[in-house]
């Protein structure tokens, strides 16, 4: 039997050790990269046709919905199964839209990690029913008057860690961008939103769950 050959891309040591045992008691999937940066998980998707491409959404160098969306641009059908801590709620619905074929939270329950694999590997689609809540809402007229849906994907990853507390300079250390760059994003998040300050941006982050309170 041909193995699904998968490319875990994660900073974290101990999850990519995870990942690995877990498959390494299969007898249809293999590891056969990893990467922790994600300038290197772009450059090994560039190399080859994976069977599955397992992304963690927040690494050094390019990273979130960004990643995604330029791994689908060099292999349109490589199948992407985002596995995150990130809640559901900040950044499911953004990863799908960009191109991933499923969700999964590292909280959640490890016996769902195998299934997802599977089905997303399979050319199927993984989320939660809390998810799937989420797509119906945001399709939703009244959706587009939620002031966190009008951030383009760099501002709504801007906004992600100015609520988490980020200084402007860690933020653009982590993104790779300049401070003033940054800066810029911020200005633009707060008009688009309409908040006055940095403590408005957080406490509507709390009331929508888009941070844990």
């Amino acid at each position: 039997m041909m193995k699904i050959e998968v490319l875990l891309a994660d900073d974290h040591a101990i999850i990519r050790d995870g990942l690995k045992k877990i498959l390494a008691d299969t007898e249809d999937m293999v590891v056969a990269g990893e990467a922790m940066n994600g300038h290197a998980a772009l450059d090994l998707v560039r190399e080859r046709n994976w069977g599955l491409v397992v992304l963690d959404l927040s690494m050094p160098g390019r990273s979130g919905v960004e990643l995604i969306k330029l791994i689908k641009t060099e292999r349109p059908q490589c199948p992407v199964l985002i596995f995150s801590m990130h809640p559901e709620e900040q950044y499911a619905v953004r990863a799908l839209r960009a191109g991933a074929s499923g969700y999964l939270s590292k909280e959640g329950d490890s016996d769902l990690i195998l299934p997802a694999l599977r089905k997303v590997a399979a050319g199927g689609v993984y989320f939660s029913a809390r998810v799937a809540e989420l797509l119906v809402s945001e399709a939703a007229p009244h959706a587009q008057s939620l002031p966190h849906t009008r951030l383009s994907d760099r501002e709504y990853q801007i906004f992600d860690r100015i609520v988490r507390g980020l200084s402007l300079t860690a933020i653009a250390h982590e993104l790779s961008l300049s401070i003033k760059t940054v800066s810029t994003h911020k200005s633009h998040i707060m008009s688009k939103m309409e908040m006055k300050n940095q403590v408005d941006l957080v406490r509507y982050a709390i009331s929508h769950q888009l941070i844990a309170n």
